[in-house]
């Protein structure tokens, strides 16, 4: 039986992800003494012309310092708009020291807190991601870069993409039916130009052995598209869970990555079970895998681990457990995580990347 499955990915001017940049922007200034002392849990939410910073926080982090970083994540966004401006925009810092209930978990290196997570790697592409959320994430990172460069004068910082693959009886991605594309523009551009140039540089990205005389492209199929970013809808942080991990392709445990430092299992171990899934599948002993675990607060060792895979799942759920070190500090110790590394990651995906150090293969 053959079957259609659709996955989304966002610019990094789509609101959710200015405030997830500017969570980790926040984050990798606690980082930078790279003290394991160190704890950070940003939230953010930006609207018209207004960033609002809230959570806590253990080490040095000055106001002046945390409003310097928001403009600039906002500058480097590309956001010189009236209604959201890097310039004029209004700050309020409500980050407060860490509590010290949570610091009772957390001091010991036991579990931020308890919650399952979930890990996933496939041989479909070459960074072994899911084929429908790696095309979605290029579309929107090619619209950036494009327009960066100045390419095209018109493009805005907000953007969405969305591909449909269409995979046959063996589970092999076969074809992409449907694309969608929504980026925001000048007003000084008509919709006919921005639905012909954005299909043009869709189609120059997308494998042609994928497109056909049937594939349905849906460029702003809402037409005007000019007022966008913060200005256009409230973006908060950690509403991108599914963009941030394998675009719904397999279980996610429900937890937000950005703005957390790696005492929150939330953030660390779901970075650690993509390690597991990709070494798995990237060593040949199976063509996908998905890996769960699970934590209690303040507890060290998991509460439940497991791979499913189409390899031996029992076998290979044994080694690792025998082998690897699943504690909080033994992930952040394989990683070195207590350094100023996050901002990379907030864009166009957490796991796919051959510079984070959760995407080597090197564990068999």
């Amino acid at each position: 039986m053959t079957y259609l499955f659709t996955s989304e990915s966002v610019s990094e001017g789509h609101p959710d992800k200015v405030a997830d940049a500017i969570s980790d922007a926040v984050l990798d200034l606690v980082m930078r003494e790279q003290n394991p002392a160190l704890r950070c849990a940003c939230e953010t939410l930006v609207t018209t012309n207004r960033v609002v910073v809230a959570g806590e926080f253990k080490g040095v982090l000055h106001k002046e310092e945390v409003e310097s970083a928001v403009r600039r994540v906002i500058k480097d966004i590309g956001y010189e708009q009236s209604g959201f401006d890097w310039r004029t925009v209004e700050i309020t810092n409500l980050l407060h020291a860490q509590s010290a209930d949570i610091a009772l978990g957390t001091d010991t290196f036991g579990a931020g807190d308890q919650g399952l997570m979930f890990g996933y790697a496939c041989n479909e592409t070459d960074n072994y991601m899911p084929s429908a959320i790696y095309w979605s994430h290029r579309i929107v990172e090619a619209l950036t870069s494009i327009r960066k460069n100045l390419l095209v004068a018109w493009l805005g910082p907000d953007a969405k993409s969305q591909v449909t693959f269409e995979y046959d009886a063996n589970n092999k991605p076969v074809r992409i039916t449907k694309v969608v594309c929504s980026t925001q523009h000048s007003e000084s551009v008509g919709i006919d130009t921005v639905r012909s140039t954005i299909e043009l540089i869709i189609r120059s990205l997308l494998p042609e052995k994928y497109i056909d005389a049937n594939t349905e492209f849906y460029i702003n199929p809402t037409g005007r598209f000019v007022i966008g970013g913060p200005d256009g809808d409230t973006g908060l942080t950690g509403r991108k869970i599914i963009v941030d991990t394998y675009g719904g392709y397999a279980p996610h445990g429900g937890g937000a990555f950005s703005g957390k430092d790696p005492t929150k299992v939330d953030r660390s171990a779901a970075y650690m079970m993509r390690y597991l899934a990709k070494n798995i599948v990237a060593s040949g002993q199976a063509t996908w895998a998905t890996v769960q675990i699970s934590y209690a607060i303040g507890i060290e060792k998991p509460m439940s681990f497991y791979v499913e895979s189409d390899g031996d799942s029992a076998a290979l759920t044994t080694w690792i457990q025998d082998n690897v070190d699943l504690t909080p500090r033994g992930i952040i110790n394989r990683f070195d995580l207590f350094r100023p590394i996050y901002s990379s990651t907030t864009n166009y995906g957490h796991f796919g990347k051959a510079d984070l150090p959760w995407e080597a293969v090197d564990l068999f």
